[in-house]
């Protein structure tokens, strides 16, 4: 007879050890992380690991995207908003908050860049999730020019480009630099979105 399995619990468990392999990975980076260190961290054997994952490479893809349904739930909800650029707005702070959330968090993102330019999968499930999102920035910035509350004369993937290179700079000043502080720097971050989309 088949083990009946607890969704609840199976889900419980999965976010349990994708939360250990984000610590691993933000502290002591892909290469480094053993699938053993991984397993003693969740407190899980080899064995049970590969119940939730094929591997190491699917634990890292999975912790770096497993935000997905959030951000397109908001997606879905912003495009319906009455104010297509505070819509717009909202947007790049559901896409650079995660920053001020956790300090792995800014480590992860740029170990997920790094780890890009040297495995092709990783590049590849990156390169999909940032198109999701720069597909969402357009969106929401044609709104706002069709609503006349962003200068007409941008080009959207330009300024897609523009707004979703400043919310990376976000994450890898976090990282990088332990002076700045992304919780403050969040204002800054919307003034000048705001600034560069105003009409000249």
């Amino acid at each position: 007879m088949a083990r009946t399995v607890d969704p609840a619990k199976y889900a419980a468990k999965r976010q349990h050890i994708l939360d250990c392999a984000a610590v691993l990975f933000a502290q002591q980076g892909y290469e480094r992380t053993t699938t053993s260190q991984l397993c003693a961290r969740a407190g899980i054997s080899p064995g049970n690991l590969y119940h939730y994952f094929a591997g190491k490479k699917q634990v890292f893809l999975a912790v770096l995207t497993q935000d997905e349904h959030d951000t397109h739930a908001l997606l879905d909800r912003l495009t319906q908003e009455a104010a297509p650029l505070e819509a717009l707005i909202s947007f790049v702070l559901h896409l650079a908050r995660p920053a001020t959330a956790d300090p792995i968090v800014p480590k992860l993102v740029l170990e997920a860049m790094l780890q890009a330019h040297r495995d092709p999968e990783v590049g590849a499930e990156l390169a999909r999730v940032d198109d999701d999102e720069m597909r969402g920035l357009r969106v929401l910035l044609s709104r706002a020019v069709q609503a006349g509350e962003a200068d007409p004369a941008l080009d959207a993937d330009d300024a897609a480009a523009w707004i979703s290179a400043l919310v990376s700079a976000v994450y890898l000043q976090t990282a990088l630099a332990p002076d700045f502080d992304a919780a403050q720097q969040l204002a800054n971050l919307t003034r000048t979105v705001r600034a560069f989309l105003r009409e000249a």
